[in-house]
């Protein structure tokens, strides 16, 4: 598939319903995933979270993305897209939603790390026009109990230069 957003869309607020599939591609898309516990923390906490399904299918969930609110600022804490529908666009529409969102609230940045060897989200969050502003040290959990840095990515939505 190629980067062209390939079919119509219907982003959705995320609820418990959608946790089996979500969890699904939580499982499939990373790793180290978050645990259902994770994600029913971040609901009841009110976080903003999202689902993506397809248009056409509505019962297909293709993504979901999870953020956090701070004082002038948005964290965005986790976003997938399934692993059979990446490379379509779908991270670009949960991305645009979520700037949205900080238009709404008034934030003027939005922050995520991602892994260092994550190359292709990387990649992604650059053309949308993020910047890598740092690294956070053993971050992440990696293979036989290492540890892996993060990149941390600030896209600045104050209309000033990124």
């Amino acid at each position: 598939m190629n980067a062209v957003l390939c079919r119509s869309h219907s982003l959705q607020p995320m609820g418990l319903q959608h946790l089996d599939a979500v969890m699904a591609i939580e499982v499939e898309a990373y790793p180290f995933p978050w645990t259902r516990g994770n994600f029913i923390d971040s609901l009841a906490s009110g976080y903003p979270a999202r689902v993506l399904f397809d248009g056409a299918r509505c019962d297909h969930l293709i993504g979901y993305f999870v953020a956090m609110e701070g004082v002038d600022e948005m964290h965005l804490l986790n976003l997938a897209v399934a692993p059979a529908e990446q490379r379509c666009g779908h991270g670009r529409v949960m991305l645009d939603a979520l700037v949205s969102m900080c238009h709404e609230l008034r934030a003027p940045q939005l922050w995520l790390e991602v892994r260092e060897s994550n190359t292709r989200p990387r990649a992604m969050y650059r053309r949308y026009g993020f910047r890598e502003v740092g690294v956070r040290r053993g971050y992440y959990p990696a293979a036989e109990g290492q540890r892996e840095d993060a990149c941390v990515m600030s896209l600045d939505l104050s209309g000033g230069t990124a």
